[in-house]
């Protein structure tokens, strides 16, 4: 049996994201059978914008070596009350995106802005891409706030609740988009 229950870590993920005022659309679950390596996505966006425009994509990805090393280290402890070391993590991707935008917003007033939401512990990649139908079309521009973090494989072993403050970050960064968007959308 394997120390960490990453798919009831993911379950648990989704239902403290519904907690933390999401509301869950899809799940879906990858594994490529040469590596083994695993990904699991999940679709949300705030329960105050269930009719869109804004889609969250949060993706957990799985590389085997990491769950076997720790699995090692567990193991190897002296005795079941020893704690294992915070030395491994996996990465957790949290991915804004919007419909092609009429209007789009300063990025680097946009990255600002959503830098004070997010603060030091949630980084926020801004990023925008123009994009031609034809060459006789205008350009289309699509908006895209990616934030990155780690999940210690000590803490989930442990039961230490570690994404609260993420998850609350992360709706807010989702609330000012949405509080933003009819203007670039031209639906105001």
């Amino acid at each position: 049996m394997a120390v960490i229950d990453v798919a009831g870590f993911v379950a648990d993920l989704k239902d403290h994201a519904v907690d933390h005022g999401f509301h869950v659309h899809d799940e879906r679950h990858f594994v490529e059978t040469y590596s083994m390596r695993q990904a699991w996505e999940v679709d949300l966006h705030p329960e105050t914008a269930c009719g869109g425009p804004l889609d969250l994509h949060l993706a957990l990805e799985v590389d085997p070596r990491i769950l076997f090393a720790f699995e090692d280290e567990v193991l190897a402890l002296p005795d079941e009350d020893a704690e294992p070391a915070d030395n491994y993590r996996l990465p957790l991707n949290f991915t804004w995106t919007l419909p092609p935008l009429v209007h789009g917003p300063d990025l680097l007033v946009l990255a600002t802005e959503l830098a004070g939401i997010g603060g030091p512990d949630l980084p926020l990649e801004v990023s925008a891409v123009d994009s031609f139908g034809s060459v006789t079309d205008p350009s289309q521009r699509s908006l895209s706030v990616v934030a990155r973090v780690e999940v210690s494989l000590a803490k989930i072993y442990l039961g230490h609740d570690q994404l609260c403050e993420t998850l609350d970050r992360c709706h807010a960064v989702s609330e000012y988009v949405v509080d933003r968007a009819p203007a670039w959308l031209d639906e105001a």
